[in-house]
């Protein structure tokens, strides 16, 4: 049975790409409902699922996060595993709409929880914004701060992969991915021009959708101003070829099998054989992404 993935918040449940992309689960105002309604939902996706990941927004409330790891510790299992990677709102939707399409291969649980913390490397996330004064997910110096009270003022930030921030102008532009990726453009209250006219064509973009802007949007980039963007690898094949590209170890302490160095579910540390995960082999020519791979350490 595929494992269940959840979201916190519908803004997370993107559309599906195509007809395998298996449906979200949307745990909506679990930390304002009755604790039983809540343990009954999570218990209710075990028994059908097996497993559950729950893909958290960084930016959700102390008493969302308090209510997960509360139902978690109740219902004493290791089947539910809470993933909250450092994404802004659209990346990390686009972020639980791959682990989705993954859903429905013939991945274990362990791998398919562990899969986020390779994925994420793949995603390049940022905006364009109509002001940095509030900004603080992303080093702001104290010219652009400045500058963020002159009226007419634009600012195209990378907040994913490597932090960049400049003033918008004639020529700017911010370092893309290095292999063939889609955008997704969540537009604001600030125009998305530049990002489709310009951006994107400099990423060489194969493909631009549009998509509602996340609720948690204008707060997790200080501003209601802006536009924001994800560019990702959209190709199941892709996805799935990175993932089983990866040595894969088995849990020492529940028993699944997993990539990296830890487990996702119990939160264990298989003992230490002396390798490190050996990363993605090389994907057929023309798709295979050139970014460096990282460690798959959180």
């Amino acid at each position: 049975m595929p494992t269940a993935i959840a979201v916190t918040s519908a803004d997370l449940a993107l559309p599906p790409l195509d007809e395998r992309t298996m449906p979200a689960t949307v745990l909506e105002d679990i930390a304002d409902r009755p604790l039983d309604q809540a343990l009954t939902q999570l218990q209710h996706l075990i028994d059908q699922h097996g497993h559950v990941i729950v893909v958290c927004a960084g930016s959700v409330s102390a008493a969302v996060r308090r209510r997960l790891h509360t139902v978690r510790s109740l219902l004493e299992t290791d089947r539910v595993a809470l993933f909250e990677p450092p994404l802004p709102p659209l990346g990390l939707a686009v972020l639980a709409r791959q682990l989705r399409q993954l859903a429905s291969c013939d991945l274990g649980p362990g791998v398919l929880a562990s899969a986020g913390r390779l994925l994420v490397h793949y995603l390049h996330c940022g905006a364009l914004l109509g002001s940095v004064a509030r900004l603080d997910r992303v080093p702001v110096d104290l010219t652009s701060h400045a500058r963020s009270w002159v009226p007419g003022s634009r600012f195209a930030v990378l907040a994913h992969p490597e932090p960049r921030l400049v003033r918008l102008g004639p020529d700017t532009t911010l370092p893309g991915p290095e292999f063939g990726t889609w955008m997704l453009v969540a537009k604001g209250q600030m125009p998305a021009d530049w990002v489709t006219a310009t951006l994107a064509p400099a990423w060489n973009v194969l493909g631009l959708r549009e998509t509602p802007l996340p609720a948690d949007s204008a707060d997790w980039w200080g501003t209601g101003k802006l536009t924001e963007f994800c560019a990702f690898l959209p190709d199941l094949s892709v996805l799935y070829q990175l993932v089983t590209s990866v040595r894969r170890a088995r849990c020492h302490w529940c028993g699944i099998d997993v990539i990296g160095d830890r487990c996702v579910f119990c939160s264990a540390t298989p003992p230490d054989s002396g390798e490190r995960p050996r990363h993605a082999r090389e994907l057929p020519e023309g798709r295979r992404p050139a970014a460096p791979h990282r460690s798959l350490t959180t």
